[in-house]
């Protein structure tokens, strides 16, 4: 199985507007993402967001270039502080290539808990729009690859 975990582009500030959606600067980045994802093969079932308008706005973007069968969804357990343990039990059981949008410290506290079976140790820095790819295989997780949107056209 691959995982891809997106953090959520650049989002307007909170007093711009109080929902967060993405800056124009944001979409730039979410589109540069999904066709790099595309151009490099990446196949999901499902892309799975957390429902805050920045990730939501992500993950569609994305979407548009990924098509996945499943759609694009909300999901719950994937804000910014949630706990990584549920969703890594719930990775475990997971046969489909999947891809979650979400949040720091999140995303950073995931990628440790799968690679390292440790949350708090820092295998990735994700800037905003970074994507960084994961497989399990019988041994556990390994990161395959990390992108950040600001070395893409």
């Amino acid at each position: 199985m691959k995982l891809y975990l997106v953090r959520h582009a650049d989002p307007k500030s909170e007093a711009e507007d109080p929902e967060r959606s993405l800056s124009e600067l944001g979409e730039r980045q979410a589109d540069r993402v999904g066709r790099f994802a595309l151009d490099a093969g990446v196949r999901v079932n499902q892309i799975r967001h957390s429902g805050k308008k920045r990730a939501e706005e992500t993950a569609e973007i994305i979407g548009k270039h990924l098509s996945p069968p499943k759609g694009v969804v909300p999901i719950s357990g994937i804000a910014p502080m949630d706990d990584v343990l549920h969703a890594a039990e719930t990775l475990a059981s997971e046969e489909d290539d999947v891809m979650l949008v979400g949040h720091l410290p999140f995303m950073n506290r995931l990628v440790s808990q799968l690679v390292f079976g440790i949350p708090d140790c820092a295998a990735v820095d994700f800037p905003k729009a970074g994507m960084v790819c994961l497989i399990r295989e019988t041994g556990g997780w390994t990161i395959d690859w990390f992108v950040s949107s600001s070395i893409l056209p």
